[in-house]
Parts: structure tokens; C-alpha cells; sequence
């Protein structure tokens, strides 16, 4: 009698375990189909207009003409744009 009780349970819970997976899983493939188109609308603009970042703009609102500091990383390929070298 007990030996029958608990292979039913461990049944149900390896039922309800295996339901939950296949859930989480279908969830998972449906976030991915998703993910593709969310890529396509995140390359669009949605006001149609140049986003600037809030500190490059001056008092006045317009992109500030002084130098600004950056970062170089050691194996950053790209060249500076600045006449400044990396002290690298």
C-alpha cells in the first residue's frame, strides 16, 4: 500500500514538473520570436528625430564645441579621431 502511494506521487510531481518545463520552455521560444522583431524596431527611431545625449549639450542647448574626455581601451582597435595619441 505504501510502496503504490508514494510511486503515484512521485508520478504527479514528475508530471507536474515535466508540465512546468514545457511551459517555461514555450515561453522562452515564444520571447525568442519576439526578440527578432523587437530588434527591427529598435533600430527605427520612433520620433523620428537625432537623439543627443544631455550632457554633450551647453547652457544654451547646443552640442558643446569644448574637448571632452574619453576612454581607450588596450586592445581597442579603432584609432583615435582626435589629433591627441593614446599614451599607450
Amino acid at each position: 500500500m505504501q510502496s503504490y502511494f508514494f510511486s503515484s506521487l512521485y508520478l504527479l510531481a514528475v508530471i507536474f514538473l515535466l508540465w512546468k518545463a514545457f511551459g517555461v520552455m514555450f515561453k522562452g521560444f515564444s520571447a525568442a520570436d519576439g526578440f527578432s522583431s523587437m530588434q527591427d524596431k529598435a533600430t527605427e527611431d520612433r520620433t523620428g528625430k537625432l537623439t543627443i545625449h544631455p550632457e554633450l549639450l551647453n547652457k544654451e542647448g547646443r552640442i558643446t564645441k569644448e574637448d571632452l574626455l574619453t576612454v581607450r581601451f588596450s586592445k581597442d582597435l579603432d584609432p583615435p579621431n582626435s589629433s591627441d595619441r593614446s599614451t599607450e
